[in-house]
């Protein structure tokens, strides 16, 4: 007889392992290996009874110590049971139930939910585009889709008029039928839909001739959709109510509107922030002035501060988006401000600008006393100072 393997290696867990990764270890070999998911495989077999046996003796406390003192030698001699130990002691009810739920049907009778109890109605998905001030201060959008509603004939039983559903025979108007079969420990029940009234409970023999049976009747419809202010491209307005009907008397789902935000040709969002950038001309970041910045809010006007950088970023407080929760809290708008240098100037302008520069460090005849001694591929000549290249 083949030597057994150590349970530990069995399961693929330390020594020291407390009962959680015991039962995830456990878990997931049982479901890789149980003959209901390898019918005709011996091999899967044999590997699931070993996986069984083991978790059976280190899940239970005193088994265990038992193991680690004196090894398999501890279990010889048992009756029957997976390679010589015996299986008669261990409830393996509780631990398939702990272990599965419902990955095998469920186990005994007590528990199960009908498939035929009230049940809420799935929720619809739909889209909105707003624009991007919409987005900001919020809006009101009315959208067309299709809902169903009771069937005014049947009033939703899906039966002719004058006719009731039948009580399916097949389920008892449970909904759910229970097939019990013999496993490798002992007779295993499993739940399944019922084919027969597929979980309803009721058969209409007779079907109303408006809806077809359906108990419901589709048509369009226009709702009014109320957009917060602050939300973002992506998110969805849940309106309650307005799904899918509910299953035997259960509540409608809800309708989910997911909204679609235009892009700003200036602004840009990040949050509760708002970016953008605006120019300003050379005399207005040396000198300082009042430029008009563009907000959602409206133009404002900002005075900018002698000695300006290109690229600076200044902060408007209170100018960006509203929270969701407070539209009264809002975000910063952050302007960079990027100094524009003139393409075309006068001769007038241009003689000004070389006299501000003799005045300001004469950068213009910075470089005269040095004289070109090469030239670039491009064939452009290049100065080099007395100390090197520049």
């Amino acid at each position: 007889m083949a030597e057994k393997r150590d349970y530990y290696e069995v399961l693929g867990v330390s020594k020291t392992a407390d009962d959680a990764e015991l039962k995830k270890a456990y878990r997931s070999l049982a479901k890789k290996y149980h003959p209901d998911m390898n019918p005709g495989d011996a091999e899967a077999e044999k590997k699931f009874k070993e996986a069984s046996e083991a978790y059976a003796i280190l899940s239970d406390p005193e088994k265990r110590r038992q193991y680690d003192q004196f090894g398999h030698a501890a279990f010889e001699g048992g009756a029957g049971g997976a390679g010589g130990f015996d299986f008669s002691g261990m409830d393996f009810t509780d631990i398939f139930s702990d272990l599965f739920g419902d990955f095998f049907g469920g186990f005994g009778g007590g528990g199960r939910r009908s498939s035929n109890s009230p049940r809420k109605g799935a929720s619809i998905r739909t889209s909105t585009r707003i624009s991007f001030e919409e987005a900001v201060f919020g809006c009101s959008k009315e959208i067309e889709l299709v809902l169903k509603d009771e069937c005014p004939t049947c009033h939703g039983s899906g039966a002719k008029p004058g006719s009731n559903p039948e009580t399916c025979t097949k389920c008892g108007g449970k909904g759910q039928v229970v097939y019990s079969q013999q496993s490798l420990f002992g007779m295993v029940q499993n739940v399944q839909t019922c084919p027969e009234c597929r979980g309803k409970g009721k058969i209409i023999r007779e079907k109303c001739t408006n809806c077809y049976g359906n108990g419901y009747i589709s048509s369009k419809k226009r709702l009014k959709v109320e957009i917060p202010a602050g939300i973002d491209d992506g998110q969805a307005v849940r309106i309650q109510g307005k799904g899918e009907p509910g299953e035997n008397g259960g509540p409608r789902g809800d309708l989910l509107v997911e909204v679609r935000v235009s892009d700003h040709p200036i602004l840009q969002r990040q949050g509760t922030n708002l970016f953008s950038t605006a120019p300003i001309t050379y005399a207005q970041a040396a000198l300082g002035g009042d430029i008009r910045i563009t907000t959602i809010d409206g133009d404002v006007i900002y005075t900018v501060k002698p000695g300006t950088q290109t690229d600076t970023r200044i902060c408007l407080r209170g100018k960006g988006v509203p929270t969701l929760r407070n539209k009264n809290i809002r975000g910063d708008q952050y302007v960079t401000l990027v100094v524009q240098v003139p393409e075309h100037l006068s001769g007038e302008a241009k003689e000004a600008l070389r006299h501000f520069d003799e005045l300001t460090g004469n950068s213009l005849h910075a470089n005269d006393d040095v004289k070109p001694t090469e030239e670039n591929e491009d064939g452009k000549k290049h100065k080099f100072g007395k100390k090197g290249k520049k």
